[in-house]
């Protein structure tokens, strides 16, 4: 027999000042910026409507385009990146090496500190006039070239590489304590069937570790969306174009040239953008929790 829990009033009224702060801050925000969307808004809110006017001259932007193909650009080897690197990190210390802890922190530590702490330290080390490739040929190469900050080719993989340094270690975090959760007996039976230990992490291992690498890749990937700090730390858009990202391009316009209406429609879009990512992960965890409760 079902009981049906009396709602707990005292509950419910300390609940609602985050319901209110839920409703009106979040979501009334929101909403008030996807109407400023369709407006001439500029330095002041306006209440002139022009329809989609905003979203055409939006994508009709050089400037926006190439933001929308960096960030494409930066967020598959970002997310890849990090879940190569924090699972074949995760699978080293797991191997249960002496000073694991140790390891464990220094390859975490970057994760603690913010991308703009991240974005400058990448920016000085590939520097060519003060980083690696001073230092490298002070000591005689003097053909040696590593300029990725100031070339327009190899300035997005500039970024990539700081991120996945950043990132790297949460990866390596979730997947070690999923590895740490699975039952011995499998390693038993592995080894007596003599299975090579690479192919026990990729044929065994990884398969369960799936759940947690989503849901790590998830959170890598909301972060890809919002990505402004490193980017403005590093080559703050440049060079060019190169690494011009829609954050950047909305802060651009809503503080530099006081175009609130664009600002908002480049917003609104990257709302759609975080639906578009979410949607699918919560839908299969959705899928996966009513098929547990069918079982």
């Amino acid at each position: 027999m079902s009981i049906k829990r009396k709602p707990n009033l005292s509950a419910t009224i300390a609940l609602l000042p985050t319901w209110f702060v839920a409703v009106v801050v979040f979501i009334g925000t929101m909403a008030w910026s996807i109407r400023l969307s369709f407006t001439n808004s500029t330095l002041f809110p306006s209440s002139t409507y022009v329809g989609l006017a905003q979203y055409s001259k939006l994508f009709s932007s050089a400037k926006w385009l190439a933001s929308l193909q960096n960030v494409l650009i930066f967020g598959v080897l970002y997310v890849a990146g990090c879940l190569v690197l924090g699972f074949l990190l995760a699978a080293a210390l797991d191997r249960k090496i002496r000073f694991e802890s140790a390891f464990r922190t220094i390859f975490l530590y970057p994760y603690a500190m913010s991308f703009v702490v991240t974005g400058l330290i990448w920016q000085w080390m590939l520097n060519p006039t003060l980083g690696i490739q001073a230092s490298v040929r002070s000591l005689g190469w003097d053909s040696f070239v590593l300029d990725w900050v100031v070339n327009r080719d190899m300035a997005i993989y500039a970024l990539v590489l700081a991120g996945v340094w950043q990132g790297a270690g949460l990866v390596m975090v979730i997947a070690l304590a999923g590895m740490r959760g699975i039952e011995a007996e499998q390693w038993k039976a592995a080894r007596i069937d003599g299975i090579p230990v690479w192919r026990i992490y990729l044929s065994i291992i990884l398969p369960q570790l799936g759940p947690a690498l989503a849901a790590a890749g998830m959170l890598l990937a909301m972060g890809v969306i919002k990505t402004y700090d490193i980017v403005v730390a590093m080559t703050n858009g440049g060079p060019g174009n190169a690494t011009e990202v829609p954050a950047k391009f909305i802060m651009d316009n809503l503080f530099g040239r006081q175009n609130l209406g664009l600002a908002t429609a480049g917003a609104t879009v990257l709302v759609l953008g975080v639906i578009v990512a979410v949607a699918p992960f919560r839908y299969a965890m959705h899928m996966r929790d009513k098929a547990k409760g069918a079982a």
